[in-house]
């Protein structure tokens, strides 16, 4: 397992949440992903993702964002109709999820700057999926 990723899933709110740590590129975006499926670590009670970034820092080119989204959408068996919040501390991060929401398809994400905020829009619609 990655040293720069933290699993854990809340049973009382159904939120899994995945927490990055340093520089992080791409590949380890995605393979902390591949991880976590084939570890089974995603329950299938899930409500929605968090997937905090506050201390991390996007670690690749900006265009290179487009690479995440189409992760998305090759796994909808997993983030079909689901929420991912994805929560940034620094503002030259902010934009990272902005682009990816911008090509949501089958699966919603926005960008947050607080935990309580990425909590309450995972779950205010709970019956997305």
């Amino acid at each position: 397992m990655n040293e720069k990723v933290f699993y854990q899933f809340d049973n009382s709110s159904g939120i899994f949440y995945k927490y990055h740590y340093g520089n992080i590129s791409i590949e380890e975006i995605t393979s902390s992903w591949e991880f976590a499926f084939q570890q089974k670590l995603i329950p299938p009670k899930v409500k929605g993702f968090i997937l905090d970034y506050t201390e991390a820092t996007f670690d690749f080119p900006i265009q290179d964002f487009r690479k995440i989204s189409a992760f998305y959408r090759q796994h909808l068996d997993v983030f079909k109709e689901y929420r991912i919040a994805i929560i940034t501390s620094n503002p030259k991060d902010m934009i990272i999820p902005i682009l990816i929401a911008m090509e949501d398809v089958g699966y919603y994400s926005k960008e947050f700057s607080s935990l309580e905020n990425a909590r309450k829009w995972v779950l205010e619609n709970e019956g997305l999926k």
